[in-house]
């Protein structure tokens, strides 16, 4: 559905975008991720054709964004960070002149607005003026825009922003309802929204590609065998006396009490190996009962500090 492959944007000498190239299969929702400055909304506006690249090639539905450029945008439902509304017009109304202004005939036009209030929850507010609504209304009339025309591929800019937890619930389902039908890219700083939102990932930093792939495969990927959740039961004092003895064990931090007795502690082992075997037999010998040890599983956000290296630069 869509390719971007060797994408170039200079300002100046300065590279925003430095070769840059993904491809996006028809119905996937991907997460575009990265630092303030790491070229996300410069990636989004060449794409959508706001501005053009220095070097490279964007293709649409097979159609080069560069020498077939109207029929490339038809392609495209765009919502950016701040949705281009007439707080003056009802929802209905705007709608209607988006689809006027996108080229959709006056008897199609209707029907479609009207379908795509429906799919967006808008219905029963079709005749509420735009500058009456609240934050979380005001971007599902900015995701309808886009929607109008039926665009195969949607472009989604911090579509999250400004919205209360209820609000994020009902964008996040309504985003992913979407799936399958659109092919959807979505960026966002709620990397838990990206997370359970998105099937794929693509994080850029400094101007560059440096990840690509599976949500889950990433989050596996970039896991270590050395960090491991253990959750004992027995007594505090012993379980953290025997875990300070062991020579499998660097370091290690209590974390909670699951139930009485029961005890979780995060450990980092003194070898790179997979060590649970070992450390299952060293609970045993000691009579304690072990509910569970497991590797430690890596967020999203773990994975994305780690490759941008956030911490190091802190």
């Amino acid at each position: 559905m869509l390719l971007v492959k060797n994408i170039t944007k200079r300002y100046g000498s300065q590279d925003a975008l430095s070769d840059v190239s993904f491809h996006v299969e028809q119905g996937q929702i991907v997460g575009l991720l990265g630092e303030n400055g790491a070229g996300k909304s410069t990636t989004m506006n060449i794409i959508t054709g706001y501005i053009s690249a220095n070097e490279g090639e964007v293709q649409i539905d097979g159609i080069d964004l560069l020498e077939k450029p109207k029929e490339a945008k038809k392609k495209i439902g765009y919502l950016p960070e701040q949705p281009p509304l007439y707080d003056h017009m009802t929802i209905r109304e705007y709608l209607c002149f988006a689809a006027g202004l996108k080229g959709v005939p006056r008897k199609e036009a209707q029907r479609s607005v009207d379908e795509i209030m429906e799919k967006t929850n808008l219905s029963e507010r079709r005749n509420m003026l735009i500058k009456h609504l609240s934050k979380g209304y005001k971007q599902r009339v900015g995701l309808a825009q886009a929607l109008i025309g039926n665009p195969p591929l949607l472009i989604l800019d911090e579509p999250m922003v400004g919205l209360d937890p209820n609000q994020m619930i009902e964008m996040r389902n309504l985003i992913k309802s979407l799936g399958g039908e659109h092919t959807v890219i979505l960026s966002s700083h709620i990397l838990s929204e990206i997370e359970s939102i998105c099937d794929h990932i693509i994080i850029l930093d400094q101007g560059k590609v440096i990840a690509e792939n599976e949500v889950k495969k990433l989050e596996t990927e970039h896991a270590v065998n050395n960090h491991l959740v253990i959750v004992v039961k027995g007594n505090k004092s012993k379980i953290s006396s025997l875990l300070k003895q062991s020579k499998l064990v660097r370091d290690y931090t209590y974390t909670r009490e699951v139930e009485s007795g029961v005890h979780e502690y995060r450990v980092i082992t003194a070898s790179d190996q997979d060590v649970r075997d070992e450390m299952f037999v060293l609970f045993s010998e000691a009579k304690m009962v072990v509910y569970s040890l497991n590797m430690e599983q890596l967020t999203l956000e773990d994975v994305f500090i780690k490759l941008t290296g956030k911490e190091e630069k802190e």
